[in-house]
Order: structure tokens, then sequence, then C-alpha cells
């Protein structure tokens, strides 16, 4: 199989995909294999939702659409333009994927695939009912792809490289029973905004949907705050308020009591609004339904803080503060080759 016909099956999905929008479901039938799949998946996406409290319907529609507009026959002809394809020895790919988010480990399926290698995947059991169907779709459309996609709820065997997604307390694991392998391992990463009192209100509204989206779950979601001394959280306040619905969703609301609840007892300094809590924290892991915050007093100094504690940080949101920054409102819309953890993952796959 020549990588254009796996560019095609990918753009083919996207197309599918299309058809599956926070606005609606809009039937297209043109779409390949549509009489096959389209009722199929609508009931995926109710199974995901059911199956996992996390998984509300906006979310999965929200992942769906942002790899429907990245699987276009353009941004993978982008992605792979900067590759070399030609001589390549298939391995087995093992991936140990993550359950946080919807289809959160979809870029290293897509990525084992594109390469031209076999793919083994153990899915988190909170996340197990989207990916195998849309894996049907493309050995559909691509029958090339037979053969080359497993599925498994056990350990993994027979596999010659590995990609695994978890905490730091995992990453351990990973490290000693894959030590022997060619492996990325990826641990707990969370994603910061750097703030300068000067922001537009459509540019706080924007940082709430890096905030909320996902309701705060993922690892591009921003958990923390960098804010000039005496910094006034009112228009940060005003702007999140979109979210406020956030609220009547059980699992977070249940989060917010319990940790405003802990907060209160242990007599924390945060300010609260009703569904969002900040506190000052070095941390950059704040739980559910909170955000943590730092005063920084230089730009200099920031700037070398970030770069000391990188391995903590998967996204900076700014606007001309630094290098590979994100812009607000953009950290749930990575491109195909803005990468986790900032290890080129297609690289690494062609080298093994």
């Amino acid at each position: 199989m020549h990588l254009q016909q796996r560019i095609n099956a990918f753009s083919k999905l996207g197309q599918f995909l299309r058809q599956f929008h926070t606005s609606g479901i809009q039937r297209n039938d043109t779409v390949e294999a549509n009489d096959l799949f389209f009722e199929g998946f609508k009931h995926q996406i109710k199974l995901a939702n059911e199956h996992n409290g996390w998984f509300t319907k906006a979310n999965v529609y929200f992942s769906i659409a942002s790899w429907a507009d990245a699987l276009t026959t353009k941004n993978i002809n982008q992605w792979t333009r900067a590759y070399n394809f030609e001589n390549i020895e298939p391995k087995t790919v093992g991936i140990i994927m993550a359950g946080n988010i919807p289809l959160v480990g979809f870029h290293d399926f897509l990525s084992v695939l594109i390469s031209g290698h076999n793919v083994l995947v153990k899915q988190s059991s909170n996340d197990k009912h989207l990916l195998p169907y849309l894996a049907k779709y493309l050995e559909v459309v691509e029958p090339g792809f037979k053969g080359k996609i497993t599925f498994t709820q056990d350990k993994l065997e027979s596999f010659d490289a590995v990609i695994a997604t978890g905490s730091d307390n995992t990453a351990r694991y990973f490290e000693y029973y894959f030590k022997n392998k060619p492996s990325i391992i990826r641990k707990n990463r969370n994603s910061v905004a750097i703030l300068n009192g000067n922001e537009s209100k459509e540019d706080l509204e924007a940082l709430s949907d890096d905030i909320f989206r996902y309701y705060g779950l993922g690892c591009r979601n921003v958990s923390k705050l960098f804010v000039p001394k005496d910094y006034n959280f009112d228009a940060f306040f005003n702007a999140v308020y979109k979210w406020h619905p956030v609220i009547h969703g059980a699992k977070y609301a249940n989060n917010y009591d319990y940790n405003k609840t802990v907060y209160l007892m242990s007599e924390f300094d945060m300010l609260e609004n009703g569904f969002l809590m900040i506190k000052e924290d070095k941390s950059y892991a704040s739980p559910i339904a909170t955000v943590f915050y730092e005063y920084y007093e230089s730009k200099e100094n920031l700037k070398h803080k970030l770069e000391e504690e990188h391995d903590k940080i998967q996204c900076i949101v700014a606007n001309g503060f630094i290098k590979n920054e994100i812009a607000f409102g953009h950290t749930q819309k990575p491109e195909l080759w803005d990468y986790a953890d900032a290890v080129d993952t297609v690289e690494f796959l062609l080298k093994i």
C-alpha cells in the first residue's frame, strides 16, 4: 500500500466525520461507505456518552469536528511532505492510549498507519467505542489496512516499538516494562496561559474555551494562569461567564462542590464565581473546576521559569510572549504537525 493510498483513506475518513459536528448531524450521501457506517457511528457516539459521563455529546462532537477539520487531503499532504516514507519496513507499533477526552489517542493511531506500520492498540476503558468503529471504516474504504490494525484488551505482546501515554506513576512502569523497545513514554503535562492585563474581552472569552473544553480534562487545557502583580481578575471572570452552564453537569458540579469544601475547610484563599475557583498555587495540575494562578515580576524571569520546567508544560497560551506560543482559544485545535510533548512521532516511527 502506497503513501497516497493511506492519505486518500484518511481523507475519506475526514469526509465521513464531517457529517457529525457541534451544530448538528447532516448526512452527506456522497460520502463513501456511508450506508454501512453512518447510523452505526451515531450509535457509537451514544454508547460513548452512556459509558463515560465526561463524554457529553457536545464534547464528543467537538472532538469529531476537530479531526474532520484536520483530515483533509491538503492538511495530510502538508504534514507528510516533511518526511521520507520510502523503503519503510513495516513494524508493529503498540499504542497504550489515555481515556481523558474522546479520541485522545487518534493522532498516534494516525501517525503509525500513515507511516506504513501496523498498529496494536490498547485503549483505555473510558474511551473504547469510537476508534474501533473508525478503524473498520478505514478497512472498508482502503482494504490495504486489513490486517494492519489490531485492538487488544490484554497485555501488549509481539510488538517492535511502543507509544504509551499515562500519568507520572504509570510512566515509571512503562519505562521499566518497555526498556528494551524503542518507545515514546508520555507523562503528566498541563497547559498555561500568560496574561499581561491588556487582553481584550475576546481574548479572555477565547481563553475560557481553553480552560473549560472537555471539562478541563485534557493536557492541552489551561490549568494555570501567570499574571502580573496586582492583576485584577474582574475582566477574567466576566469573560468566562459564557461557560457557566458547565455547572449543570453532575460530575463537574460534584467536583466543584468537593474541591470548594476542601479549600474552605483548609482556609485556603481563593476566588470563585459559582462554577470556577481560582487559587494562588505554584503547581501546574489544578483539580477539576479550579484554575491555579501565580504572579510574575518580570517577563524575563517567567521565560526562564517556563524553560526550566518545560517538561511539565504542554501548551503556552499567550499573545507575543514567547516562541511557539498558542493563540487564545486554540489549544484544542492542534494541527497534524503539533506533536504532544514536542516529540515528533512520525520521525520516531520512521527510524524504528
